[in-house]
């Protein structure tokens, strides 16, 4: 009798547990898979304004009980709902019931060219991909920017994620991230950093997209920036493959030629000495700071490792540079990578 005693409360608290776990994940677990926005009209019932909700959420029953418990059942103020990926049924509901005030999160980095950029952001705020890219090809709003070009103007854009109006416009987006950076540097600590590499915002920016081309190794931006930096105080040219990419227009290119070092382009920093015209990539946060504190030191040169494993052997003599270089072309061919 006490042994069935023992298996009936254990039984229960199992049960209990299960239930627990299924009402939390009901409640409280993802119901929106990516990001939505919805239109409420005032002027039909709440059965149908809750349908409209439902079409976008996984979890209708669970919805229905708490719209239930906080009264939204009365009825759904018209309007324009944005519910972002990994939201609950609880954060819908809620958001449903004391209104939504039209801010989403907008994370922007990673984009290599205006266009990137664009589709980027068309997915996150109401402007759509076509009027984003006019915008960020619109000469008047590139020269309002203190710019020449789309990809000059590219320089402003901070990998970051900010709060905006979800129904801001193309013109207002740009207009946000050129106050965003120039709220960046406008900083105490930033002014010391420039002063201290002798560079304005716009080439800090520039260089650190080359830097950011070169390496993921967050351990080595800031020396690869030290000699990108020792090569422009010397006059060396920079020499850097991401920017020969650029200029042939193939990122993704394993290897450099010499015939892609003969390419006439002012991006080609082989033929040409000091930083490219425009930034190449958006830098990433990380790479920005390395290169505002980049590391002092004497070397000159620097090749991929022939572990392959992203980093890089520095080198303070050409003829270093040489057999660091001839031990990465040997791992390449052992790959048959030409």
């Amino acid at each position: 009798m006490r042994k069935k005693i023992i298996y009936i409360v254990a039984l229960l608290l199992v049960c209990v547990i299960v239930m627990a776990v299924v009402t939390y994940t009901m409640f409280y677990g993802t119901a929106v898979s990516q990001r939505t926005i919805v239109t409420i009209d005032g002027d039909i019932s709440y059965a149908e304004q809750a349908n409209s909700v439902k079409e976008v959420i996984d979890k209708d029953l669970a919805f229905d009980v708490y719209a239930w418990h906080i009264n939204l059942t009365r009825g759904i103020e018209a309007g324009r709902y944005t519910f972002d990926a990994g939201m609950s049924v609880i954060d819908v509901a809620r958001r449903l019931k004391f209104g939504n005030d039209g801010t989403v999160r907008l994370r922007i980095n990673n984009a290599l060219t205006p266009e990137a950029l664009a589709e980027k952001v068309a997915s996150q705020i109401d402007a759509d991909y076509e009027d984003i890219i006019a915008a960020l090809r619109d000469t008047a709003i590139i020269q309002q920017m203190g710019f020449d070009t789309a990809e000059a103007m590219f320089s402003i854009f901070l990998p970051n994620t900010y709060e905006v109006y979800a129904n801001i416009s193309a013109k207002g987006f740009i207009e946000r991230m050129k106050a965003e950076s120039d709220k960046y540097w406008a900083a105490e600590q930033r002014q010391e950093q420039l002063r201290r590499l002798d560079m304005t915002p716009y080439e800090v920016m520039t260089l650190a997209s080359i830097v950011h081309m070169e390496t993921s190794a967050k351990e080595e931006m800031s020396r690869v920036a030290g000699v990108y930096i020792n090569r422009l105080r010397s006059g060396m040219p920079l020499q850097a493959d991401p920017t020969v990419k650029y200029a042939v227009g193939d990122p993704a290119l394993k290897r450099i030629l010499y015939r892609h070092l003969e390419v006439n382009s002012p991006y080609n920093t082989y033929k040409y000495v000091g930083l490219p015209p425009t930034p190449i990539a958006m830098p990433d946060m990380a790479v920005i700071e390395a290169v505002l504190d980049y590391e002092e030191h004497d070397y000159y040169y620097f090749c991929a490792r022939p572990e392959m494993d992203g980093r890089h052997n520095f080198a303070r003599s050409h003829r270093e540079h040489e057999r660091n270089a001839r031990a990465y072309h040997r791992a390449l061919e052992s790959m048959n990578i030409r």
